[in-house]
């Protein structure tokens, strides 16, 4: 008799669950009370509109005032509210997962949320307990050596197979750029290119992938005669792209802050956004130190709006909580002070965030299709297909709101090793006594010993 199929993906179903309030029988006894809910999104939709049907059976138009996108939700239990008011994004997705709200295309509602940010503010944002929860658990999932490894694991092991299933022929899972008429798989060559040629290599030339993914960048720069080394923390990534490139290339099992070398280039492909703000000088530390003086790094990376940032980066949302454990995106300001203080170049950032959301448009029209056809492997529930599928809606709402980008830039090492290592303790220091600074401000005492 055969054994049962092992469910996939229950550890990122079952995410913060625990920590979504908003439930149970307080919520359904006081729950029209949050109803005044509806007031502060009303007042907070300076662009575009909702229009909603509530649990009563009554409607109610939300917004209006100005052009922006039109999104249709009928709220089936006020239960709903509750959760976005407690819990704010992680409670909607539970809401959502309960069917305690609906709609024939969530995107628009995203959409708005992001491009509404400022006015809105913490509307959508978990506040009190679950904030303080959210926290805890986003805090147990620090990017430390270990638990680098094991949040890589959570999400990108998941299986090749179940990947390849709804990925283009060339397994790329980071933004494409368009042009008129690709298809997923040219608009997903086209970004690798011009990666690739922002690093101005030879023939001959050593490259360093960090975060190699399934090897897309990897085969395409072995294909311009480059000598690649690709590292990645996840193993089912890095067993796929040995059987791809069939040994001719270096992948490597390691945290970047292992790696040792020195390369003429370095290419690194959304892979900084699972570091950690903490773990930030680190990362550039690492890129430093293995690129030869002169040398150019090419980066393609998520940032979020400075604005939203602070907030942002204070709590836990959806996608950290079930989709990404450990994430956290980009604040362009932030990086790139921390980079240019160890010596960097900032050169050449191009933003495409429009881009980004047709690929995931993309990515979910053949989910769908995998799902429907039945080649979604085994083991995967109707949980976790509804969670990957919010997943992507989110995730493009996002960016159609504005408030998530994506760019390409070049970081330029200087041409002195010595004066980028006098440099880099330098700003290793800055960042400490910034460090130490926040912590004393914190609890309310004066950072000292830091030097």
């Amino acid at each position: 008799m055969n054994a049962p199929e092992p469910a996939r993906g229950r550890h990122l179903v079952r995410g913060g669950r625990r920590f979504a309030s908003g439930g149970g029988i307080v919520a359904r006894l006081f729950a029209r009370a949050f109803a005044g809910v509806l007031d502060r999104v009303d007042a907070g939709l300076a662009h575009g509109s909702i229009v909603a049907t509530l649990p009563d059976g009554s409607g109610r138009v939300l917004g209006g005032r100005r052009p922006g996108p039109l999104a249709e939700v009928e709220l089936r239990s006020w239960r709903a509210l509750v959760r976005l008011a407690r819990s704010g994004s992680v409670g909607w997705y539970v809401a959502w997962d309960k069917d305690e709200w609906t709609s024939p295309d969530p995107v628009p509602l995203f959409d708005l949320f992001m491009r509404n940010r400022v006015a809105l503010g913490r509307t959508a944002r978990a506040g009190g307990v679950a904030r303080a929860a959210n926290r805890v658990l986003h805090a147990m999932r620090r990017n430390t050596p270990v638990g680098a490894r094991r949040n890589v694991e959570a999400h990108y092991d998941l299986g090749n197979d179940f990947y390849a299933a709804w990925l283009d022929a060339g397994m790329s899972y980071s933004s494409a750029i368009w042009g008129k008429g690709d298809t997923l798989e040219t608009a997903q060559t086209r970004k690798i290119a011009a990666l690739l040629d922002r690093l101005d290599l030879k023939p001959g030339d050593s490259l360093l992938d960090i975060g190699s993914g399934w090897g897309a960048v990897a085969e395409a720069a072995a294909e311009r005669g480059l000598d690649v080394a690709g590292i990645t923390l996840s193993p089912a990534q890095k067993d796929y792209a040995v059987r791809r490139l069939k040994g001719r290339e270096r992948f490597l099992l390691s945290d970047y802050r292992n790696m040792r070398g020195v390369f003429d280039g370095i290419a690194s492909v959304e892979m900084v956004e699972a570091v950690g703000q903490e773990y930030w000088p680190a990362w550039l530390d690492a890129v430093g130190r293995l690129l030869k003086p002169g040398g150019r790094a090419a980066v393609q990376f998520i940032l979020i709006a400075d604005d939203i940032f602070e907030s942002y980066a204070a709590n836990a949302d959806f996608i950290q909580t079930y989709v990404f454990p450990g994430g956290l995106l980009i604040s362009v300001g932030r990086f790139r002070a921390l980079a240019e203080a160890r010596g960097f170049a900032w050169t050449d950032e191009r933003r495409f965030g429009l881009d980004y959301a047709e690929t995931l448009k993309a990515w979910r029209a053949r989910f769908d299709a995998a799902v429907s056809e039945g080649r979604l492997p085994r083991g995967f529930d109707a949980h976790f297909v509804r969670l990957w599928r919010y997943y992507l809606m989110y995730c493009e709402g996002g960016f159609r709101g504005g408030g998530i980008d994506v760019a390409q830039v070049t970081l330029i090492k200087g041409g002195d090793d010595a004066a980028q290592d006098q440099r880099g303790a330098r700003a290793a220091r800055s960042d400490r006594r910034r460090a130490a600074g926040a912590v004393a401000r914190a609890n309310g005492t004066r950072a000292q010993g830091w030097r």
